[in-house]
C-alpha cells in the first residue's frame, strides 16, 4: 500500500480493502475497509465485488484472490467505470491447477520437474517407487492453489536427537501420507489430489513479473530466498523461463513465477496469475512495480524507463506496530479515489 501512496507521479491515492476476516491487518492499513462474504460461489463473489466497486466508485481493482470469479467479468466492471488488473480467465484457470500448469508448460518446452498426480494410497506408493529411482528426496503438495499449506518432505528416517537441535522441517513418512489417504477414502472424505515430485534443496527463486496484456514481459526481477535474506539476482536463465511462461499463458500486469535449480538447470515450480506477497522487496531494485502496473492498466504505459538494479542483498526483519480495526475510518479529505485492493 505504501508504494501506491508514495508513487513517483505524485498522484494522491485512496485505498479500499476488503477481507472475510474483520481483524485482518490489511484492513487497518487502508483508508476504507469492507467485509467480504465467506464461502460463496464465484457468481456471488463477483456480484459482491461489482456492488462494492459501484458503491465506492472504484477506479482500479487489484484482486489478489478469487481471480477465477473476476477474470471473466472484466467488461461488467468496465461498464461501471472500474478497470480490473487481471490476466485472462484461461490463464487463471490453467495456473490454479498445477497439473494443468505442468502439462501445458511441459508441452511448450518449458522445463518442469518430474511429477505424478495421485488421489489414492496405491497411486501414491506407485509414484514414490517410480520417482525414487533417481535417488532424490521426494515431496508432496496439493495440486491446487496455495499448495504451500500442504507441502511435506517425504522422510522415513526415525527422529534423532540431532533433529531436535535444529529448526523443524515439514516432513511426513510415506506410510503416514498413505495412511491418511486410506482413512479419508474409508470415511468418504473427498480425495485431495496430491503431486509427488523431487524435493529440490536449493534456494527458491521467485520472479516478480510486470507484463503488458497479451504476454509481453516488461520486467522480471528474480529474488532468491535464503533464510532471513533475499537476494535480487541477475539470473538470465530464470528470467527466460519467466518470460516464456508470461508469453505462453498471455499473463498481464503483476504475476509471479517460482523456480528452483535441479541438476544445475532451473525448472518451474509454479506460476501465479497474481502479485506475490513479497512484491514489495522489488522496491530495492529501484522499481515501484505496483504503481507501474496501475499506470499500465489505466494509461497503457508503465512509466518504467530504466532496467532494475540487481544484486542487492536484503535482510528480512520483524516489525511491531499497533493496529486499529479500520472498519469505520473515513477517507481522509483531499485524497482522490484510485485503487481498491481486495484480499479475498
Amino acid at each position: 500500500m505504501r508504494l501506491l501512496r508514495e508513487n513517483p507521479d505524485g498522484v494522491e491515492v485512496s485505498i479500499y480493502a476488503s477481507n472475510v476476516d474483520p481483524s485482518a491487518v490489511a484492513l487497518s492499513a487502508c483508508d476504507v475497509a469492507g467485509i467480504e462474504p465467506r464461502h460463496v460461489s464465484n457468481e456471488e463473489y463477483a456480484q459482491f465485488a461489482l456492488e462494492f466497486c459501484r458503491a465506492h466508485r472504484i477506479d482500479v481493482l487489484i484482486p489478489p484472490r478469487r481471480l477465477d470469479a473476476l477474470a471473466g467479468r472484466i467488461a461488467d466492471f468496465a461498464a461501471i467505470g472500474t478497470a480490473v488488473m487481471c490476466s485472462p480467465l484461461s490463464a487463471v484457470t490453467a495456473l490454479t491447477s498445477k497439473v494443468l500448469t505442468y502439462e501445458i508448460a511441459g508441452a511448450a518446452g518449458i522445463p518442469v520437474p518430474p511429477w505424478r498426480e495421485v488421489t489414492t494410497a496405491d497411486e501414491f506408493h506407485t509414484a514414490v517407487d517410480e520417482l525414487s529411482l533417481t535417488g532424490e528426496t521426494l515431496c508432496i503438495k496439493p495440486s491446487g492453489e496455495y499448495s504451500a499449506f500442504g507441502f511435506r518432505i517425504l522422510d522415513d528416517r526415525p527422529l534423532t536427537m540431532a533433529n531436535l537441535r535444529v529448526a523443524p522441517r515439514p516432513v511426513a513418512s510415506v506410510e503416514a501420507v498413505a495412511g491418511a489417504m486410506r482413512r479419508a477414502a474409508a470415511e468418504g472424505e473427498p480425495a485431495l489430489p496430491l503431486l509427488v515430485m523431487p524435493f529440490l534443496e536449493g534456494p527458491e527463486i521467485s520472479i516478480d513479473c510486470l507484463s503488458a496484456p497479451g504476454g509481453e514481459l516488461l520486467v522480471g526481477i528474480p529474488r532468491a530466498k535464503q533464510g532471513r535474506f533475499r537476494i535480487l539476482l541477475d539470473d538470465p536463465a530464470a528470467v527466460a523461463i519467466a518470460r516464456d511462461m508470461v508469453e505462453h499463458f498471455e499473463l498481464a500486469y503483476l504475476t509471479n513465477v517460482q523456480l528452483r535449480y535441479r541438476a544445475g538447470q532451473p525448472v518451474l515450480l509454479e506460476a501465479n496469475p497474481r502479485p506475490s506477497a513479497g512484491l514489495f522487496h522489488t522496491e530495492f531494485a529501484d522499481m515501484n512495480l505496483p504503481w507501474a502496473a496501475v499506470r499500465l492498466l489505466v494509461q497503457g504505459d508503465s512509466g518504467l524507463r530504466e532496467p532494475p538494479r540487481l544484486g542487492a542483498r536484503l535482510a528480512v526483519a520483524e516489525a511491531v506496530m499497533e493496529v486499529t480495526a479500520g472498519l469505520d475510518r473515513p477517507v481522509p479529505s483531499g485524497l482522490r479515489r484510485s485503487v481498491d485492493l481486495v484480499a479475498g
